[in-house]
């Protein structure tokens, strides 16, 4: 079984009177580790899906009473899909505080303000971690970082859904992902009031993946998708807030011709961008490689940053009115850090001179497939 990064992170939190919450997109393998987790203390653990109606019944304005009855003698209480059940904050909020002695772990496919699940009442009562389909410093720890080199243009085509990796076949893959992507990693976002148009949310997501990598602009993709700008941007913001997608905001201090306000959209797992727009072609023949390859660098050194529960370093890309381009940046205590990504392993760089002259402190590095290991954590 791959060993998931947090797993040893959430371990040490077990028993020291706070929540677990667990967050991640649909089928990236939260149940499993969590049954990792409990392994040790299966006897003593409860364990309930909010998918299901009578849990969600169950939960639903429950006592502390109600609660103490129910949990008894058991440790360790389990709510899976907790995002469904109304006003599970308050529920786990009363468990931490009323049963101290028993370890909730909650875990949702979307976060659980997107659901107007609120989790304020936590405040200060919740250890809160984010899962991700795998990622490549995880597989090298399964395997071994050359071989998972070796299968470096399958993953920027199908991606790292535990599901895909473990499929055996390229046929099995595409079909996997194409259920995906069509329906199932939205279930909890059509549920939401106000998100109530299928198709419009197919259009916006199919729309992104064709602009990965650019700039987007919500008045283009408005007129792209027949909507306006108030609607796209709360769209892009529950896709976000249920881990598909995800935005990168452009960096500026010093420089007055910097953009200040735009933003690059990336997908989460290269599959699901690739699934949406229906294409699997090899690497080898693809008009868009540099875009796979930038949004498969941008998702992983995410998974690496998050992993690391690093909240200080920031993300960037950085543009000019005139054009000027740097793939991603990071401003850290220590400074700022630029990194242009080629595919070609051949390829040399040159940074904008705009860029060296306003932030002369600045380190560049160029990340190529024979020099990436390093930016993804391995």
């Amino acid at each position: 079984m791959i060993q998931r990064q947090i797993y040893q992170d959430i371990q040490d939190d077990l028993f020291q009177g706070k929540s677990i919450l667990i967050f991640g997109a649909r089928q990236v393998g939260k149940t499993t580790l969590v049954k990792q987790l409990i392994q040790p203390y299966e006897q003593d653990t409860l364990m309930f899906n909010g998918d299901e109606p009578d849990t969600r019944e169950l939960f639903t304005d429950i006592t502390s009473t109600q609660l103490k009855r129910l949990i008894g003698n058991k440790r360790i209480l389990v709510l899976d899909e907790a995002q469904r059940i109304q006003n599970i904050g308050l529920t786990l909020k009363l468990i931490t505080d009323q049963i101290s002695d028993v370890q909730v772990i909650a875990t949702g496919s979307s976060s659980f303000d997107l659901a107007n699940k609120t989790s304020e009442p936590l405040t200060g009562r919740k250890y809160e971690y984010t899962l991700f389909p795998f990622s490549f410093a995880e597989m090298t720890q399964h395997t071994h970082w050359l071989e998972e080199k070796r299968l470096l243009s399958e993953r920027l085509i199908y991606g790292y859904y535990p599901e895909i990796v473990s499929s055996g076949s390229t046929r099995k893959a595409e079909r996997s992902l194409m259920l995906l992507s069509d329906s199932y990693l939205y279930k909890d976002i059509l549920a939401l009031e106000g998100v109530n148009k299928p198709q419009l949310l197919n259009k916006l997501v199919r729309a992104l993946a064709l602009q990965l990598g650019s700039e987007v602009s919500y008045n283009e993709l408005a007129r792209l998708t027949g909507s306006n700008n108030h609607t796209i941007e709360k769209y892009i913001d529950v896709l976000e807030k249920a881990f598909i997608i995800f935005r990168l905001p452009s960096y500026s201090n010093n420089v007055r011709t910097e953009l200040k306000k735009s933003k690059k959209i990336y997908f989460y797992d290269n599959g699901i961008r690739n699934a949406v727009i229906g294409n699997f072609t090899p690497v080898a023949s693809r008009t868009d490689i540099g875009a796979l390859w930038e949004n498969f660098l941008v998702s992983e050194r995410r998974k690496y940053l998050a992993y690391q529960q690093d909240l200080s370093t920031q993300s960037f890309f950085w543009r000019t009115k005139q054009q000027q381009e740097i793939d991603y940046l990071e401003a850290t205590h220590q400074g700022l850090t630029a990194w242009e990504f080629k595919w070609s392993p051949n390829a040399r760089v040159k940074f904008p001179e705009t860029f060296l002259k306003a932030y002369p402190e600045s380190k560049t590095e160029l990340v190529t497939p024979e020099s990436f290991e390093t930016f993804v954590g391995v």
